[in-house]
């Protein structure tokens, strides 16, 4: 399996002649989701889900799909017509040729008073590759690549280095970096490299590395 970082949160993996994008929103590139055979997004705030990247990719290639939360689905489906599946926790689906099961339900609490809305993350192939969203969910499976939401406004430092040690993976990839300025990123390394228990990587985006 071939492992893309694209910018912030979008990842894009590569797999027996098959492309599977994930979370193509705004800070991403505007062709993250082009030769995509499939796209998953994992909830609607615009940093993770952008309608003209997706469009772009839906009408770059016929074939593909797009399996998502019921409040991105709705926002595409009558555009897409029998291309938009809604999913949410505990489903399974195969999409690019990946199985994906679907764990989680709420967005992290960014403040008390912002109402949470739903997130889900995607487990991809019995756990090689699992990418929870803006969560700090815990699948219920052993995984081998982490996609780590490094800096956001809902996360500090010591939940995301407890969250590593929860998950046990093998590795994890920082994503959810575009608000971490370059000066900071030793210190994130460091730390989380240092006290998480797993193997700490980060690729700048454009760079690929084989899981």
């Amino acid at each position: 399996m071939k492992f893309t970082k694209k910018s912030h949160a979008c990842v894009r993996l590569e797999k027996d002649g098959r492309t599977l994008v994930i979370d193509p929103g705004v800070f991403s590139e505007e062709d993250a989701a082009v030769g995509a055979d499939a796209v998953l997004v994992t909830h609607e705030h615009p940093d993770h889900f952008s309608e003209g990247h997706l469009r772009a990719g839906l009408e770059a290639n016929p074939e593909a799909e797009i399996w998502t939360l019921k409040s991105v689905a709705d926002q595409l489906s009558a555009a897409f017509p029998g291309r938009v599946h809604t999913v949410g926790h505990g489903d399974t689906f195969t999409a690019a040729g990946f199985d994906v099961q679907v764990h989680g339900e709420l967005h992290a609490v960014i403040h008390p008073d912002i109402p949470r809305i739903t997130n889900v993350g995607y487990l991809l192939d019995g756990g090689r590759v699992f990418h929870p969203g803006d969560a700090l969910t815990l699948p219920d499976h052993p995984v081998e690549t982490l996609m780590l939401p490094v800096m956001a406004p809902w996360n500090k430092i010591s939940e995301v280095i407890d969250y590593v040690r929860e998950v046990k993976p093998q590795r994890a990839y920082d994503i959810h970096d575009m608000l971490l300025a370059d000066l900071a990123r030793p210190v994130y390394d460091s730390q989380i490299g240092a006290l998480g228990g797993s193997e700490h990587l980060r690729l700048a985006p454009g760079e690929s590395a084989d899981l």
